[in-house]
């Protein structure tokens, strides 16, 4: 089940079955109900709404949220971090009801603790989606990326004075109704997103919103029926109905469409209610087979990618490998990752800062790339160059890579070398590609321990997030 509350909502989805994931998926239709609410700044009240909506879908996946502030500076003062009471108590809700929670739209402030009585800030909030599974688990978090500042005639809003804008998308989540991704209200009307959680896997799409009367009335139902159809994806997207305070009115219609556009369910007008559709991933299937529309894109002419968030860290619940050259790369030496890419410390470094962007794929040479991979490889090293360069003080750097044997590749597999420079590093500037052919040649060149590759990993990553990249 999904839900919205304020600028959120609530779904609900269900399975009759708990076998594997992937086998329910394409073997019973997963039925969901989908709420529609509406929350005020009383969280005692949200809360006794998404509890009737989770008794009477008899949900096993649900989406919901917290409140929606009457201003600025309550919604400062309401905002919790994901380890606070509100969100802790949606989790003991998932596991005593043994359902998936999905909330859209919690004000989160990852900044404030109630032992602490600093001054928070506008800028500490973000407006988060986040999936707690049926054993009370956060299992993801999405910030939502893009901040609804409009001035219309009927209105004029800035969610940018209240909440900043996340860094990253999150990919698709596997959940007993299929792989869903993860988006926001606003973010609907940015259809790159939705196409880059689909090339990541997505089969479904969740919208809890909070439209306004005016824009929900003149393209609610459109944008949901676009993203479903160019997407060949179904799209869930709870709704918050009616006045949440003087000034604050909500448009409603809670919908489920499916992946050829047509709506499976829409809620009425009144403020709590629930839709029952079931979601034929077969359907999807065929759909996807009948009309292969992502087989058909020009990745030659055009193509999306995507950073899908910064890399692992020292986490012992990282399961997903990267491999360079047949070696798997330590996690905690990956800073960054990319559609395509991934960017980690060197063991051995011509100049300080010496670090490696290497395909996911193993290609040998860049010829061997497709156009989408080389797209994203060298977008990824020009961000990687910037924050080398910021966090060594550098205005110069060396971004080299050696394609073939000749040129001196002696790993054959795609990487590139971004080595930040600075004035007299090397009595002749262009000493450094000798030093670079024989860095990985002599077995008594310096070997740095994971331990201090790690250490700058985690710097880069710092400065990754400083910088928005």
């Amino acid at each position: 089940m999904y839900s919205l509350l304020g600028n959120r909502v609530v779904q609900v989805l269900w399975r009759n079955s708990q076998s594997n994931f992937r086998t329910m998926a394409t073997q019973t239709p997963a039925r969901i109900a989908v709420a529609q609410m509406r929350s005020t700044n009383d969280k005692q009240h949200n809360f006794a709404q998404i509890q009737t909506i989770t008794e009477r879908a008899k949900a096993k996946d649900v989406q919901c949220c917290d409140f929606v502030g009457n201003h600025r500076d309550e919604t400062l003062q309401l905002s919790e971090p994901l380890s606070g009471p509100t969100v802790q108590k949606y989790r003991t809700l998932a596991r005593e009801q043994n359902v998936w929670l999905s909330f859209g739209g919690v004000h989160e402030n990852e900044r404030k603790h109630e032992d602490t009585e600093s001054e928070q800030k506008v800028n500490d909030i973000y407006n988060t989606h986040i999936l707690i599974n049926n054993a009370g688990e956060l299992v993801a978090s999405y910030r939502k990326l893009h901040m609804f500042n409009v001035n219309t005639p009927e209105f004029k809003f800035r969610e940018s004075e209240t909440v900043r804008s996340g860094p990253a998308l999150v990919p698709p989540v596997e959940t007993p109704i299929g792989r869903i991704g993860l988006q926001i209200c606003y973010d609907i009307r940015f259809a790159e997103a939705s196409t880059i959680l689909r090339k990541q896997g997505a089969e479904i799409l969740t919208y809890p919103s909070a439209f306004a009367m005016s824009t929900g009335q003149a393209h609610w139902e459109v944008l949901l029926r676009a993203r479903a159809i160019e997407n060949q994806c179904f799209v869930i997207a709870a709704a918050q109905m009616g006045f949440h305070n003087k000034k604050r009115e909500s448009y409603g219609h809670a919908m489920v469409v499916n992946p050829w556009g047509t709506i499976l369910g829409e809620a009425g007008n009144q403020d709590l209610d629930v839709v029952i559709a079931e979601l034929d991933l077969d359907k999807l299937q065929r759909v996807r087979a009948n009309m292969p529309c992502f087989e058909h894109r020009r990745d030659d002419v055009y193509n999306l990618t995507t950073r899908v968030g910064l890399a692992y860290t020292n986490d012992s619940k990282a399961t997903k490998k990267f491999l360079f050259g047949g070696i798997e790369i330590p996690p905690a030496t990956i800073f960054y990752v990319s559609e395509h890419c991934f960017a980690f410390t060197n063991v051995r470094c011509v100049v300080p800062g010496h670090v490696l962007v290497s395909t996911k794929r193993v290609a040998a040479r860049l010829p061997d790339l497709s156009p989408a991979e080389i797209n994203d490889f060298f977008q990824t090293v020009c961000k990687v160059e910037k924050v080398a360069e910021r966090l060594y003080v550098a205005a110069s750097s060396t971004v080299t890579v050696q394609d073939g044997p000749d040129a001196g590749q002696t790993v054959f597999h795609v990487h590139c070398h971004v080595m930040p420079r600075h004035v007299g590093d090397f009595p002749e500037n262009d000493q450094i590609y000798g030093e670079l052919n024989r860095h990985d040649k002599q077995p008594e060149w310096p070997r740095r321990t994971v331990v201090e590759m790690a250490a700058e990993a985690a710097r880069f990553r710092v400065e990754i997030s400083r910088m928005g990249l």
